[in-house]
């Protein structure tokens, strides 16, 4: 059964960078439209979606991210990244990937994501300090 494992959360400083990999194993995610979510401290159990990226490449993002955050994938591997460029302190979460068809703009808990989506991963942090 595929999973997805995220790597490359950590702490940084306003203004820095990070980029978070989300890995398939057990399977592929080639025909899957992929996603990442997070979930603040300040949004209790609600995820927020970050961004997605379709299967021909096509991406969106959340307002509050344009022009920071940078989404891509690569089949071979099957790696998903999201690159975060110029973070502030609110960018600090937990950070999730999913595949799925469908990417609603919150969810209400991981708990429902799991049963929504065809795959979710187990998170990464990522904390912004002034």
């Amino acid at each position: 059964d595929l999973q997805l494992v995220e790597s490359g959360g950590g702490s940084v400083q306003a203004g820095g960078s990070l980029r978070l990999s989300c890995t398939a194993s057990g399977g592929t995610f080639d025909d899957s439209e992929m996603g990442w979510y997070r979930q603040t401290t300040a949004g209790g159990d609600w995820l927020e979606l970050v961004a997605t990226i379709a299967t021909d490449g096509t991406t969106a993002y959340a307002d509050s991210v344009k022009g920071r955050f940078t989404v891509s994938r690569v089949n071979a591997p099957n790696t998903l990244y999201l690159q975060m460029n110029t973070l502030k302190l609110e960018d600090t979460a937990v950070y999730f990937c999913a595949a799925g068809d469908d990417f609603p703009t919150r969810v209400p808990s991981t708990r429902v994501a799991t049963q929504f989506f065809d795959h979710w991963g187990q998170g990464t942090q990522v904390t912004v300090s002034s």
